[in-house]
């Protein structure tokens, strides 16, 4: 009781990780609250709290998965406010919450920064608060122009300026922050043979999943001053390589294996669109050119997979995450070469982030599996795809979806809830949540080896 009544002590007493959740679930329950405002819905419109509650973890999450048409439940005020939300979502609470501490004049001590050290994947304290202003500043910018382009190009579309600049403003937060959101009520389907826009989204899909770090080291690559050859760091160049091989490995993949089923009818470039579009919004954007599924079952699988891989660490994206699909390939390979080490780009890997790898890829697909029998338990009237489809677009905070979540019953909805929060805390931070303090061994044990394999 005391600790409730002395903010300061509950801060001292929990975790970062522990109060980084707090601060994601307080977030979830204020969200819940505006969406569920009269002021939010359009004229006659009713959002039961269950509904309220999927939309606001959803948003949160940047997933995009939604129980209720965005286009037909929310008013332009609720637009406004689901976007906001977006924002908090995408950019992560410490982002924004540093943003508004520096304008109050705050000072940022020692337990502020390991909040942002934990919601930004970081392992340094160095630099923390000009990183959060990076992140903030780079994402507006990015926001902003990708508005302005996309409001002028729609206003062929819609009657009035200010429709077309609502339309490009949301379409813009919700494709950088990867959120999946739209309001046109029917994604990006009415733009399908519009390949401005599909190019304007993709683009603004990458910059939000490719990793705050890469950005910003992009950034500081454009802007040297001297002669001197910079650098990128050994995190920046695995994870592009990884990010934009699994971008052409998933278009070609979705291609081959519907060439004959849904890209049978269509043209050469109908076919590099829908593919290209659909692997890098499948990785966690939720964006999509037409009704995925309208896809063969062995495509639903390979998307499925991509979801559940997800967008590089440190982004606006959930799943594994592109570093640590990356670190279990290599380790693979290095393993079969017969070699005890990882080297990649002139650098050795360190055992620990090998070691992290294998447990967040373990852990992961141990959730995504109980939660698929659990959906089919829950769920009798989907089939087995579907439900598998839902599951890895839920944890991968992906937000594709084969038609099935406006019809999921309340159990099914809390199981979704849960793998959305879960796949934008990460798995890190949800293992360090329910763990207890680490203890050190005073004693080992002789080592004895077990036949595995």
């Amino acid at each position: 009781m005391e600790l409730t009544k002395n903010p300061e002590k509950l801060k001292r007493r929990l975790s970062s990780v522990q109060l980084i959740v707090l601060f994601y679930l307080s977030a979830v329950i204020v969200s819940t609250i505006l969406l569920s405002l009269p002021i939010a819905h359009k004229p006659n419109v009713e959002l039961s709290f269950i509904d309220a509650l999927f939309t606001a973890v959803s948003a949160i999450s940047v997933t995009g998965l939604t129980v209720v048409s965005t286009a037909d439940t929310f008013s332009a005020p609720g637009y406004f406010i689901l976007a906001f939300i977006l924002q908090f979502g995408g950019i992560g609470i410490m982002t924004l919450g540093t943003f508004i501490w520096i304008l109050f004049g705050k000072k940022i001590g020692l337990k502020d920064r390991q909040l942002i050290m934990t919601d930004q994947n970081r392992s340094t304290f160095a630099g923390l608060v000009q990183l959060m202003r990076q992140i903030l500043v780079i994402v507006i910018v990015i926001e902003l122009i990708g508005a302005f382009i996309l409001g002028i190009h729609f206003l062929k579309y819609f009657p009035t300026w200010q429709e077309a600049f609502l339309q490009g403003f949301f379409a813009s937060v919700s494709a950088t922050t990867n959120a999946g959101f739209d309001i046109t009520g029917t994604s990006l389907v009415p733009f399908a043979h519009d390949y401005f826009v599909q190019f304007i989204n993709m683009i603004l899909l990458i910059l939000g999943a490719i990793g705050f770090p890469v950005l910003i080291e992009v950034k500081e690559f454009l802007t040297q001053k001297g002669n001197y050859s910079y650098k990128f760091t050994l995190f920046t160049k695995l994870t592009t390589l990884t990010f934009f091989i699994l971008i052409i490995v998933g278009a070609l993949f979705i291609f081959l294996f519907d060439r004959n089923h849904f890209f049978a009818d269509k043209t050469w470039h109908e076919s590099v669109f829908y593919s290209l579009f659909q692997s890098i919004s499948s990785r966690n954007g939720g964006l999509a050119t037409m009704d995925v599924s309208e896809f063969s079952d062995p495509t639903l699988l390979f998307i499925s997979g991509l979801m559940f891989i997800g967008a590089s660490p440190s982004s606006v994206g959930g799943g594994i995450r592109t570093t640590t699909f990356a670190i279990m390939v290599l380790s693979i390979f290095f393993y079969a070469k017969g070699k005890d080490t990882v080297k990649v780009f002139g650098r050795e890997l360190h055992p620990s982030d090998i070691h992290g790898s294998f447990i967040v890829i373990t852990t992961a697909a141990f959730i995504c599996m109980s939660s698929v029998i659990l959906m089919t338990f829950l769920e009798p009237s989907f089939s087995i795809i579907e439900i598998v489809f839902e599951v890895s677009s839920a944890f991968g905070t992906t937000g594709l979806s084969m038609g099935i979540t406006p019809a999921l019953s309340t159990a099914g909805k809390f199981v979704i809830i849960a793998l959305m929060f879960i796949g934008r805390i990460g798995i890190f931070s949800f293992l360090f949540l329910i763990r207890g303090n680490t203890v050190k061994d005073n004693f080992k044990y002789p080592k004895e080896k077990v036949i595995i394999g």
